[in-house]
């Protein structure tokens, strides 16, 4: 076999393997380049992480997310039995100015 007509190893076009190979580099690139990427963006997320969980302690006492939902159904029971209570407040302010206005 006459190796100036282009052929390489059994047979296949040396620009054949050359595409391949070029096409593999390209994939490596970007692979490469997505790697750095998500690397960078764990990282930031794991610094906004970390900046949360100290800015939850320092304003309820605890990063545990767990602890924060049970401190959130807490703090929403409060507030609805303080809406109730303002309701019935209200509502004592109302009937009482009714009943100036009728006697």
């Amino acid at each position: 076999m006459a190796m100036g007509n282009g052929m390489k190893n059994g047979g296949q076009p040396a620009n054949g393997l050359e595409q391949e190979l070029n096409l593999l580099k390209e994939q490596h690139k970007w692979l490469h380049d997505k790697k750095i990427r998500t690397e960078q963006e764990l990282a930031s997320t794991t610094s906004q992480l970390a900046a949360l969980e100290e800015e939850a302690k320092a304003q309820y006492g605890t990063s545990d997310p767990q602890e924060l939902a049970r401190l959130l159904e807490e703090k929403k029971a409060e507030n609805a039995r303080l809406v109730t209570e303002y309701r019935a407040h209200i509502m004592s302010i109302k009937e009482g100015l009714d009943n100036l206005e009728q006697g």
